[in-house]
């Protein structure tokens, strides 16, 4: 691992494709070699030069910009050159080339993914909270996710997260001088008021966490499921959610035979909408692939939507087959999704049916009456999903986060929890409440590297784009 880590390393840093702009970047303890190969003269620090960017036998390659970042003054903490071309994808590659050959001397070798943001993560550049921003600030598919990423790379969430480090540091430091000196007369936990203490640090950290799911919900979004009998309107639906023509329509049945996936926002929020073939019995073996494949859907989904047809409900030729019908797919719903899962009841075609005919389904909480081709009660439908996502606020400050953090906070409100209760104890367990801080500092410090495995490290990482 060290080893590795000892190696200069150069990547393409622009996208595949091509572009009027493109960036190599190299990173190492020295980057001189690379710097006298392909400029042929010093680089004043910092400052950009344009001049010829040479071959081996010095014809030029192109004619762009050098920079060079002495280290640790740079993204890395490690030398680091970028060379700015033309962004044409055999330009690029000529220069990955060309900065390989001039340092086979020193070792230099092609970045694995990720791996010039994991240098400033162990150069101490950033810590790892801030690191996995800047692959959520790349990948953010909306407005809001973009802003939140950029607020936790610039230590947004990594300051709350130290904070609540800091005050826990302090309670243990009294725990522990209580059992370092249990002679003594002072009662320092009571003087220290430690009970007080460790209140508030649940309240901050109950804080934290609420606004971490929310950053993470940010990032992540929601699945939803739109499942319901042929010819419910379920395509209309994904394209009134949409606000585009997504999905084939027709008064046809059957008419998707496959998931149509589409990632909406809503608030900034990511729902990914996924419409589905209707489920009902089929010899048609295209059909039957694609109920099955709504079946995996509906299994994977955080919520499902139970679309009705409410123009055959109230049409007394088809009522009772279509109530029949909703109600042994409702069944087969609940078998096959956990209770966790939310399913909301739609009743689609408000616009065919009169407001006095109305079921009295639409009295539960969990029902709306919606036109999917008219767009009506579209709006509310979106709030209702929102509201199911846990989304409660749309509020500046939100940081972008990951599950992992989540689930380090949840661990640590679970220690808090047991600390408590140790310390509220009559035959006061003060080894118990002391590991039990100590293991909530450590779930703390997963969050932005103090205390992570190399194979956590290495999963995040290898998530990144080559390059960054």
């Amino acid at each position: 691992m060290l080893s590795r880590h000892a190696d200069p390393i150069a990547a393409i840093a622009t996208a595949p494709g091509r572009g009027a702009v493109g960036i190599v970047r190299v990173s190492g303890k020295s980057v001189q070699p690379i710097i006298d190969a392909l400029c042929g003269r010093a680089l004043k620090a910092r400052e950009a030069t344009y001049l010829p960017l040479r071959a081996a036998d010095g014809a030029p390659i192109d004619h762009g910009l050098a920079i060079h970042f002495p280290a640790p003054h740079s993204y890395t903490g490690e030398d680091v050159l970028e060379l700015q071309a033309h962004g044409g994808p055999v330009v690029l590659q000529l220069l990955l080339a060309r900065c390989l050959e001039a340092g086979q001397a020193i070792g230099l070798r092609v970045a694995d993914p990720g791996e010039f943001t994991e240098r400033a993560f162990l150069n101490d550049k950033m810590d790892l909270a801030q690191a996995e921003a800047v692959a959520d600030l790349i990948d953010a598919s909306t407005e809001a996710a973009a802003r939140s990423a950029s607020r936790s790379l610039a230590g947004v969430f990594s300051r709350e997260v130290h904070a609540l480090r800091d005050a826990l540091i302090h309670l243990r430091m009294l725990v522990e001088a209580t059992l370092d000196f249990p002679e003594e007369e002072i009662d320092h936990l009571r003087k220290g008021d430690a009970h007080g203490q460790l209140e508030r640090l649940q309240h901050s950290a109950d804080s934290l966490l609420h606004r971490t799911q929310q950053g993470a919900l940010l990032r992540e979004g929601i699945k939803v499921v739109i499942a319901g009998q042929p010819n419910a309107g379920k395509s209309s639906l994904l394209n009134a959610l949409a606000g585009a023509e997504l999905a084939i329509v027709t008064p046809i049945a059957g008419t998707t035979r496959d998931k149509v996936q589409q990632t909406i926002q809503i608030d900034g929020v990511p729902l990914h909408i996924i419409d589905t073939a209707g489920l009902r019995e089929s010899t048609d073996l295209v059909e039957q692939i694609g109920i099955e494949r709504t079946w995996d859907a509906i299994e994977g989904a955080d919520a499902v939507i139970h679309l009705h047809d409410l123009a055959a409900t109230l049409n007394t030729d088809s009522a009772a087959a279509t109530a029949a019908a909703d109600a042994q797919l409702a069944r087969a719903i609940s078998a096959k999704i956990s209770a966790k899962i939310p399913v909301i009841q739609i009743w689609n075609k408000l616009d065919k049916a009169p407001e006095h005919a109305l079921p009295m389904h639409l009295a539960h909480a969990s029902s709306l009456a919606i036109s999917a081709k008219q767009g009506v009660g579209i709006e509310a439908l979106r709030q209702k999903l929102l509201q199911i996502a846990g989304w409660q606020s749309a509020a500046e400050g939100v940081f972008i986060a990951r599950e992992r953090h989540v689930q380090a906070l949840q661990s640590v409100r679970s220690h808090l929890t047991l600390a408590a209760a140790h310390l509220a104890a009559k035959d006061q367990s003060l080894d118990l409440l002391a590991e039990e801080l100590r293991l909530a500092q450590n779930a703390l410090g997963s969050i932005t590297g103090e205390f992570s495995a190399d194979d956590l490290l290495g999963e995040i990482f290898s998530r990144f784009c080559i390059g960054k």
